[in-house]
């Protein structure tokens, strides 16, 4: 997350061009890693804990902490900086550079330009139409601007690998955006749990699905189910389609017909 006064008030399409290159050489060399709050995402999370050869538990045990946003209260969670002067981040060395790099934070791709969305009205499904718009972060130490190579914000996205990060990401960005929404949208201590889980703890979510009780609750497909068993990507994918079950967002799951009958039983 970046201090306000360093991001310039223009909104960038992806075809502005600006000049910008980071490298060793360059004197401000890893600056940009310090003092700063690096929140992570759930694609951001498989890929560290697999980088670094951890359990998803383990990652976030060691290398993150967890705060409640105040609107929406939803459980982000960012990289635990060192616990020194310059709050260095724990992946990066001077003048080595980043150990991650390869599998670095979506963040840490886009910058120096920054992504946000804004909400532009609502659709006819009754969904939220939402607009996501790029803007400059221009630090004081930061000397990459001053480099000669070349980019539109789409082309930098593009060698930066961003995009796929926010293609990974899309449907629990959306799920963010529930933040927006008018009047009380606080969630209960067990919700923010399972947000919790099914965002960033794909290992739990993972045993929350195959060792309890959910399908036999849930009518899942069977291919689905298949390709949950040995593919993270789409157990996290599946994590995003209970979060908006969840949180009533859509229904995206189905109860099996025979749970509702024994349900309607029982009243």
């Amino acid at each position: 997350m970046f201090n306000i006064k360093v991001v310039q008030p223009t909104r960038l399409d992806p075809e502005t061009k600006f000049k910008f290159q980071c490298h060793k050489d360059i004197k401000c060399f890893t600056k940009c890693c310090s003092n700063i709050d690096i929140m992570l995402t759930p694609y951001d999370v498989l890929r560290l804990k697999n980088r670094l050869k951890m359990s998803s538990e383990e990652f976030l045990e060691k290398h993150t902490f967890s705060k409640i946003d105040e609107k929406s209260s939803h459980p982000y969670i960012y990289i635990k900086m060192n616990k020194d002067e310059k709050r260095g981040c724990p992946f990066v060395s001077f003048p080595e550079g980043c150990a991650i790099y390869t599998d670095r934070p979506v963040s840490c791709r886009y910058y120096p330009i920054g992504q946000a969305t804004l909400k532009k009205g609502i659709g006819s499904s009754g969904q939220g139409i939402h607009e996501e718009f790029y803007f400059f972060v221009r630090e004081p130490h930061c000397l990459g601007y001053g480099e000669n190579t070349e980019w539109t914000v789409e082309s930098w996205r593009a060698d930066q690998e961003s995009s796929l990060y926010d293609e990974m990401n899309k449907e629990w960005k959306s799920i963010l955006m529930r933040r927006n929404l008018p009047g009380k949208i606080e969630l209960a201590p067990k919700k923010q749990t399972q947000f919790y889980m099914a965002s960033y703890d794909l290992d739990k979510f993972r045993r929350f699905v195959f060792d309890s009780k959910f399908l036999d609750v849930f009518d899942i497909d069977e291919e689905e189910i298949e390709k949950m068993h040995t593919d993270e990507l789409a157990l996290m994918k599946f994590g995003f389609k209970y979060l908006k079950y969840l949180l009533m967002m859509e229904e995206s799951l189905k109860v099996k017909p025979e749970v509702l009958e024994a349900k309607k039983a029982k009243k």
